[in-house]
């Protein structure tokens, strides 16, 4: 069984050109209770953590990464505007061993979860800072389970897992 976490950035400060947005303090502490979500989960020990090259997606897996003491690995193909088949596809050719937090941009990361859950691109809805947790045998269009759906406030009592 392969893992993955899809995580949309946290709330980021409006501003141009739109690939140096930053996150607001709200966005900085989205991202820590993101990362104390992921460290608590033991199928995502030893992730490797990918990121958008976009400077709010990179805050976001900086946060995340140095919770987790990994680094961050910038991934092409990852910004709002790049097609999530061509991430199924590289997954389908080069499969990471190991379990992937990748971290991204609405609607990238809504239409990433609908293609590997549903089969097709639905446009699931993220919030910042949102984390979907995925199990597969294969990365392919309508083979993943998604396991877990979380977002801010990332209290237990608020806790919205996808399983029982």
């Amino acid at each position: 069984m392969r893992h993955l976490a899809i995580v949309r950035h946290g709330e980021a400060a409006p501003g141009a050109p739109d690939a140096e947005r930053t996150l607001t303090s709200r966005g900085h502490d989205e991202a820590s209770g993101a990362a104390a979500w992921i460290g608590e989960r033991p199928e995502l020990a030893g992730a490797r953590v990918w990121a958008s090259p976009l400077h709010r997606a990179q805050q976001t897996a900086g946060v995340i990464a140095a919770a987790l003491g990994v680094t961050v690995e910038t991934v092409a193909g990852l910004t709002p505007e790049d097609d999530p088949q061509t991430l199924v596809e590289r997954f389908l050719i080069d499969e990471p061993a190991q379990p992937v937090i990748l971290i991204s941009h609405m609607p990238f990361v809504g239409e990433l979860t609908g293609r590997l859950v549903e089969g097709r691109s639905s446009g699931i809805a993220f919030p910042t800072a949102g984390v979907a947790l995925l199990d597969a045998d294969v990365w392919a269009a309508g083979c993943a389970t998604l396991n877990a759906f979380v977002g801010p406030p990332y209290d237990p009592a608020s806790r919205h897992d996808a399983s029982p």
